[in-house]
């Protein structure tokens, strides 16, 4: 369907071009479409932009989205920018499977349905070799969208990554029967979480899944590692489409830029993965090596920012 638009309670906050980020820019501060779909997978691409925005506000001519096109809980590879084949590591890789051949990367599904109480933050469910699931964060509520979640798999555990996200956390984790984790710093916003992560030291907290606590953003942000491969990083850090690297958020830190900076100085080193996935931002791939190398020199330009004020809109998205 073509005269795809964008109404005005778009917020900015990138979530809808991740998925479609050639077909829909940004211009004076909210998103915009910048062609109608070509084919079936662009459509469907706008679809899944669609289905993922927390205000609903990518919209088809008809002004309602088909609620068979949603495509959620989607497989890693059919929604984020993948520059793993990017050997100058500029940032440009196959994004969206539509016809390259490449298998998807099914050990993480998105969850699209971002939800307006978590200021449109992306989730997660990752695969573990049980069959289970866990939960990194949270879409919006309803018991529909929580049987879809489970429809591969129970999910034995929500990981909140900080405060920020925690708004539909003991509902997801109610219905599923599942534990939810947060750390400490941040239990002051889930006092009722089920594990409580604590300290500074990482702490393994199933196989091959380990938190690293990572104050900074929040006193309580935690950053969890899967299988040397994923990197879920909350509101720590991202890929940024407009500098083609990894970013903090320095505009919109809560708690302490420095403290932001000596967590990546301890951590950076540490970590070992392929795939950044943050709550805001972008997600992307790279060689293990060469995300590694980009970790610590974020680490390192990190070091130099001092505190500003809180401003959404100086986001390098």
């Amino acid at each position: 369907m073509n005269d795809w638009y964008v109404d005005d309670r778009c917020t900015n906050c990138d979530v809808a071009r991740q998925f479609a980020p050639e077909l829909i820019g940004e211009e004076e501060g909210r998103s915009k479409i910048l062609r109608q779909p070509n084919g079936a997978a662009e459509a469907r691409r706008l679809h899944a932009a669609a289905f993922a925005c927390h205000t609903r506000s990518i919209r088809p001519g008809s002004g309602r989205t088909d609620p068979m096109l949603d495509p959620f809980p989607m497989a890693l590879d059919d929604g984020a920018d993948d520059g793993a084949d990017d050997a100058a590591g500029d940032g440009v890789g196959d994004g969206v499977d539509g016809g390259t051949g490449r298998g998807t990367d099914d050990g993480v599904l998105l969850c699209g349905h971002n939800s307006p109480r978590t200021a449109g933050a992306n989730s997660y469910l990752l695969r573990r070799p049980s069959g289970t699931f866990m939960m990194i964060d949270t879409p919006r509520w309803s018991a529909g969208l929580a049987e879809r979640y489970t429809a591969n798999g129970p999910v034995t555990d929500v990981l909140l990554t900080h405060r920020d996200h925690v708004a539909h956390g003991r509902r997801y984790a109610d219905h599923f029967g599942a534990r939810m984790w947060i750390h400490e710093g941040d239990l002051d916003a889930a006092p009722d979480a089920d594990r409580v992560i604590r300290g500074l030291d990482p702490v393994e907290i199933g196989e091959g899944v380990t938190a690293h606590p990572l104050p900074g953003h929040t006193k309580g942000s935690v950053l969890y590692l899967a299988d040397d491969r994923y990197c879920f990083s909350g509101d720590s850090f991202y890929w940024s489409r407009t500098t083609g690297d990894l970013e903090v958020v320095d505009s919109v830190t809560w708690y302490s830029i420095e403290e932001l900076a000596a967590s990546l100085a301890r951590t950076a080193g540490k970590l070992r993965f392929e795939w950044v996935l943050p709550g805001h931002g972008d997600r992307h791939r790279l060689d293990a090596d060469e995300m590694s190398r980009r970790l610590r020199a974020l680490a390192e330009r990190t070091a130099l920012l001092r505190p500003r004020e809180i401003d959404f809109a100086a986001v390098r998205w």
